[in-house]
């Protein structure tokens, strides 16, 4: 063995994220995976080894750990000794966190990064080579088009969009240099719901992996795994987080693939590793992700509702409402719509500026899942990297402003939003 394979295996156990010989390959005990979200969300996978019995996990602030020998040392580069080496391989605070959201997401393990751009990086570098073919979904963040259109188009690797809202576009345009199909859903920032089983069943058939993008919807709203996808990716800086105080990206697959998504996509390719502190962070917001969530779900109803009963509007997508063309798809995947709404004014492009100047309240910023209501214009903004004829071929208009629904009490919201709409 070489002594970078020998590298790569030092501290596995502690960084799989989500498996342990107590627990099983999910990180769940029986009596966890019986549970009700909240309560693992809160309770799941808590390190009891604290010599003082703290209540909360400690954070291990430290990039490197001290061996007891020479001879230990060795043993850990070289995967006999299962215990920890280097912060960017593993750290008891990640680790946690990592098989908590192994437990609540449904997968074999996870793996905690220090952006959502680097969860899809890691992945990406760890499956793909000079001469593959991945197919993506014709909606996508701005930054994520912009690596796979920019980025792993200049080292050789063909990225094709497809309209995946009819599984069938998949099912012509896939060949066997297809290594990845990847999607949003819902999408960012149109709502486009995919169906994740339809799409899993063709991608499988042809021997290439599925990659769901799930910030939009969170563990708690939908588990991509349990429908057939391979790897899911979440911008943990959003929801999981919370608070809009920090930056994190999270990874969950299997535990096969996730030992090359560490060991190559983060330790050689990336080097994205999540802060000691960050994943403290996000290990909080957790704790109230159940209650956010319901909270985010029960606003954002309400501003969609308001949004279709407008004069000023001229379509709200927002898949909680009859209206929408995907209703019955989103209600099939989702256990609720999501606290993310996109809409188009009557009048265009400076109406929707014009909309964003008038409000006093809601806050005009990108990012999403915060306490605070969110509001931007996603074809100046988050999704500027796109042409504007791309943009106008794949559904992001100029004119399309997208709402992230804060925890506000909704009659200030929507006070808010309903006198700038007036203006």
């Amino acid at each position: 063995m070489s002594s970078g394979e020998q590298y790569n295996k030092g501290g596995a156990s502690h960084a799989s994220g989500g498996t342990s010989s107590s627990e099983g390959k999910s990180g769940r005990s029986p009596r966890q995976t019986k549970r009700g979200f909240a309560t693992r969300a809160i309770h799941a996978c808590h390190d009891k080894n604290d010599p003082y019995g703290a209540l909360t996990s400690p954070i291990y602030m430290t990039s490197t750990f001290e061996f007891d020998t020479a001879e230990q040392g060795a043993a850990r580069f070289s995967g006999e000794d299962s215990g920890y080496i280097y912060t960017r391989l593993g750290n008891p605070t990640l680790n946690e966190l990592e098989q908590r959201l192994a437990n609540l997401e449904g997968a074999e393990a996870c793996l905690t990064v220090a952006s959502g751009m680097g969860a899809i990086t890691s992945v990406f570098w760890s499956f793909v080579e000079p001469g593959d073919e991945i197919l993506v979904d014709e909606t996508l963040y701005g930054c994520t088009f912009a690596y796979f259109r920019h980025g792993l188009s200049k080292f050789g690797i063909k990225v094709r969009h497809v309209d995946m809202r009819d599984p069938e576009n998949l099912a012509r345009e896939i060949s066997d240099k297809t290594r990845i199909v990847y999607f949003e859903t819902p999408a960012n920032p149109n709502m486009r719901i995919i169906d994740i089983r339809a799409i899993s069943a063709i991608a499988h058939g042809c021997g290439a992996r599925v990659v769901v993008d799930n910030t939009y919807s969170t563990p708690y709203l939908q588990n991509p795994i349990g429908l057939g996808a391979d790897i899911v990716v979440h911008s943990a800086t959003k929801y999981l987080g919370g608070h809009g105080d920090l930056m994190a990206g999270v990874i969950l697959s299997s535990a096969e693939d996730m030992e090359q998504i560490r060991y190559v996509g983060l330790k050689d390719m990336t080097g994205a590793v999540l802060a000691p502190m960050n994943a403290f962070l996000i290990a909080r917001g957790l704790k109230t992700l159940e209650l956010r969530m319901e909270r985010h779900c029960d606003n954002a109803e309400k501003i969609a509702a308001l949004l279709e009963a407008s004069p000023e509007v001229s379509k709200v997508y927002f898949p909680g409402l009859k209206s929408f063309e995907q209703y019955e798809l989103a209600k099939s995947q989702m256990r609720r719509f999501g606290g993310m709404i996109a809409f188009e004014l009557t009048g265009g492009h400076d109406a929707g500026l014009q909309f964003l100047n008038g409000l006093k309240l809601c806050k005009i910023a990108v990012s999403l899942g915060d306490a605070e209501t969110l509001i931007e214009h996603p074809a100046s903004m988050t999704h500027s990297p796109y042409e504007p004829s791309e943009r106008a071929r794949f559904g992001i208009t100029e004119g399309l402003v997208r709402i992230s629904a804060g925890l506000e009490n909704a009659v200030d919201i929507l006070a808010d939003i309903d006198q700038a709409l007036s203006s």
